[in-house]
């Protein structure tokens, strides 16, 4: 998915502060992942009880990917229902973002994605329609790890640094 401007943005901040620009977000989002950024993401289980994980996340022409054990609670809540938020504290800005999460099987975005990870140092590599490496987060589970591809619709942010602010942005629908 190649990236997007915003359809509509609301400035929510209390203070008198203006709307901050969508490309402060979108250039936290595109910072080569850290080990010291941690995503979580939001899911709900069958039940409709809420479910939060960390996940190592990267940005890629627009959207988030990340990674999950097919049988982590997670993944299995993303089969039942691909709704779901990620909420990061990236530097100077905090951000929650909602949308829908589907898995990748295609070996190009697999390649590009298990790049990506190299390039934070995980040595993470394709094998078949997944992800492996020789490590990952002690949670994670052993590989392979499958990768989903997060197509979110509205973003808010706060500013955790000058110049201060909260604003929502709003996305046109994407499938995942």
């Amino acid at each position: 998915m190649s990236e997007q401007a915003p359809s509509a943005t609301t400035n929510l901040d209390r203070y008198g502060d203006a709307e901050l620009p969508w490309s402060r977000a979108r250039d936290a989002l595109a910072a080569v992942p850290s080990p010291d950024v941690t995503y979580f993401l939001g899911t709900c289980r069958p039940d409709g009880t809420p479910h939060a994980a960390g996940v190592g996340a990267q940005w890629l022409d627009g959207d988030l990917y990340f990674t999950s054990s097919p049988a982590a609670r997670k993944a299995r809540d993303l089969v039942a229902n691909p709704r779901c938020t990620i909420s990061v504290r990236l530097p100077g800005i905090d951000l929650v973002l909602d949308g829908s999460a589907a898995r990748v099987t295609d070996p190009q975005t697999l390649e590009q994605v298990a790049a990506g990870y190299r390039a934070g140092g995980w040595p993470a590599e394709v094998d078949g329609d997944a992800l492996t490496a020789p490590f990952s987060a002690p949670s994670a589970g052993p590989p392979p790890w499958q990768v989903y591809r997060f197509a979110f619709h509205t973003v808010v942010g706060v500013a955790t640094k000058e110049p201060y602010g909260a604003t929502r942005w709003r996305f046109e629908p994407q499938q995942p």
